[in-house]
């Protein structure tokens, strides 16, 4: 009698464990598409009977099976590496998708590009020393030369438009890494609580994975785990969050809070309760991307652009300066410049087409200073160098962020096996815990049987 109570028991505590495999099960199919969702799975652990009293003997053999544990399918390694990698990937998509806008600003090659300008205002030169006395070709040269500065001009105000969209976009990337820190600070506090009192916090904890991989693509931030469980978040080295307590990402210096540059390198600080630090390095991520573009290749194209206005406003005013116009007066400045302001002040100095200075003589038309003004540069050359290599910078980029790219799936591909939900597996346990529970409750019914035949019916026969 004993040993059959105790059978019941066994299959009272089958049908409980194999509820909550048909509900894990079920909960994971119903997560498959969820963001962040990392599957469960349960550990049966087997119940022994007590230890029975002295001189007693215990022909059972276990009593029953007890959910032991429901498990996150997570590999602290794999999830690293994964946050390290998005970070990575994050900074160069970041940087491709700002240098892509500004090459095809640029133009190049094309009809109405700088290079195109060049060419023209080369050639209108070389027209006007086949006829120096024409008014339509004097006229070509300043129309020529007014289309070269503003193409450059073009440039330069391409340039100061992205450079302004991501001061502004830099802004709403440290607000967001804020909300991120602040949350993940939260969400430590209460998967610590929550845990504290028995309760299941894998909900929370898929939450703070999300959010801790987001920190990684906005900043490149590390993340350790305390022994509690609690995350540490460090970005460029300095410590981001600590436990339930979060600091705050600053931009330091390079940008204010209306998204205008203060004329200063842009440096960021983290301030919180254990102090306040400026970052000794960039971070990395988008916000590193932003900042680097910002702080190197902007500046540095948009100077290339600067040095070859001034170049060309140096060698044309000389040149022109040389010759005489059509009045036999001196040449003078064929272009303006404010060293001060950039290539953005480049403009044709003269609009009366008999102060070109075509010729070489006073009183001549012999255009042969228009010829020396054909032969020159013209910064042709300095700006095919420039161009190209804005271009190979791109192009080094693509490559780059192409080979981080299939190195990420790779590592995506690993944490989904590891992580995600399988459809077809959680089918199989679907069906087999379900099998065993009907199995469970057979063994009851069963018992049941045993029990209703030893209780009324025995010691009935022959009476």
């Amino acid at each position: 009698m004993v040993g059959s109570f105790g059978s019941i028991t066994s299959a009272l505590s089958a049908l409980r464990y194999q509820q909550v495999a048909l509900d894990v099960a079920g909960n994971n199919v119903a997560n498959a598409a969820t963001e962040g969702y990392v599957r469960r799975t349960v550990n049966g652990v087997s119940v022994s009977s007590a230890a029975p009293a002295l001189w007693s003997v215990y022909d059972g053999h276990g009593d029953g099976v007890q959910v032991g544990s429901v498990e996150r399918q997570v590999d602290p390694l794999l999830d690293a590496r994964v946050r390290r990698e998005h970070g990575s990937l994050a900074y160069l998509q970041t940087t491709q998708t700002i240098l892509a806008r500004v090459e095809e600003g640029i133009g190049e090659p094309g009809d109405s590009g700088v290079y195109a300008a060049m060419l023209d205002f080369k050639n209108s030169w070389q027209d006007l020393t086949l006829e120096p006395g024409s008014d339509a070709a004097r006229q070509q040269v300043i129309g020529s030369g007014e289309s070269l500065a503003q193409a450059l001009r073009l440039q330069v105000s391409n340039i100061a438009g992205e450079e302004a969209d991501q001061r502004s976009h830099l802004l709403n990337l440290v607000s967001e890494v804020n909300d991120a820190a602040g949350a993940v600070a939260e969400l430590n506090h209460n998967i610590l609580v929550t845990e504290q009192n028995g309760t299941d916090a894998g909900t929370l904890r898929d939450q703070r994975d999300l959010l801790a991989l987001r920190l990684a693509e906005l900043t490149g931030a590390t993340v350790s785990v305390r022994p509690d469980g609690q995350f540490d978040v460090v970005v460029a080295g300095e410590s981001l969050v600590s436990g339930r307590e979060a600091g705050t990402f600053v931009l330091a210096s390079g940008v204010t809070p209306t998204g205008d540059t203060d004329g200063s390198p842009i440096t960021f600080r983290v301030d919180a309760s254990w102090g306040s630090t400026v970052l000794g390095t960039t971070p990395g991520g988008k916000v590193g991307a932003v900042a680097d573009v910002l702080t190197t290749t902007l500046p540095a194209y948009r100077a290339g652009l600067d040095a070859l206005a001034a170049d060309l406003a140096a060698t044309i005013n000389t040149q022109h300066a040389a010759g005489f116009d059509l009045a036999g007066a001196a040449g003078g400045d064929f272009f303006t410049y404010d060293p001060l302001v950039g290539a953005a002040s480049l403009q044709v100095a003269i609009s009366d087409p008999a102060l070109v200075a075509a010729s070489s003589v006073t009183g001549g038309l012999d255009g042969a200073n228009a010829d020396a003004l054909s032969q020159l540069g013209h910064g042709l050359d300095d700006y095919q160098k420039l161009v190209n290599g804005f271009g190979s910078r791109v192009a080094a980029v693509e490559r780059q962020t192409a080979n981080q790219a299939a190195l990420t799936r790779s590592l995506d591909s690993a944490w989904e096996q590891q992580a995600g939900v399988n459809l077809d597996e959680e089918t199989v346990n679907l069906v087999t815990a379900q099998r065993a529970y009907e199995a469970a409750a057979r063994l009851l019914t069963t018992l049941d049987e045993v029990l209703d035949t030893l209780i009324n019916r025995t010691g009935i026969v022959g009476r």
